[in-house]
């Protein structure tokens, strides 16, 4: 009988630590702020302050979010996702896609459409700069993502469109 409450009492402890690992609960009560601010050398390599070439504001999909996407041109030719007045749920794992689909309101449509990695989300508040990898067809990646790898879960999206129109 000592032996099986023993086992028991082992058993348990093993789930519990199994269940924080994969739901790491404390991180829904951590907020984490990022402050970056535009690349330099943007504004270095230009007289004007650069603009955007597409933009879009995010809705929640699993969690309540908020902010603004926006894909810059670089003087360099390098493309940067930034997000500002950016503020989103924490969690484990969460990544930032370019989804190729107009708009993503499940989760069904990141996982079909395909999508582009661009980053480790860097904090879940603030403003914040990703690289755009070479190459990214802005045409056929029409929005942006926050993912939560670990369960499969579309936090929000914004959907990208022309500036102004």
């Amino acid at each position: 009988m000592q032996n099986r409450k023993l086992l028991i009492g082992a058993g348990l402890v093993i789930a519990l630590g199994a269940a924080w690992y994969a739901f790491r609960p404390e991180l829904l009560f951590v907020n984490e702020t990022v402050s970056e601010s535009f690349p330099a050398t943007a504004s270095a390599q230009t007289s004007s302050a650069p603009r955007p070439i597409v933009e879009g504001r995010f809705h929640g999909v699993a969690h309540e979010t908020k902010g603004k996407a926006s894909i810059f041109q670089l003087g360099d030719g390098k493309r940067v996702l930034r997000l500002t007045e950016f503020e989103t749920s924490n969690g484990p794992d969460v990544r930032v896609f370019l989804v190729a689909a107009s708009d993503a309101s499940d989760n069904d449509t990141v996982k079909n459409a395909g999508y582009v990695e661009v980053g480790k989300l860097k904090g879940n508040m603030g403003d914040q700069n990703y690289d755009v990898p070479a190459g990214t067809d802005l045409n056929k990646y029409r929005a942006v993502t926050i993912w939560c790898n670990r369960f499969s879960v579309n936090f929000a999206t914004a959907p990208l469109g022309i500036p102004g129109t």
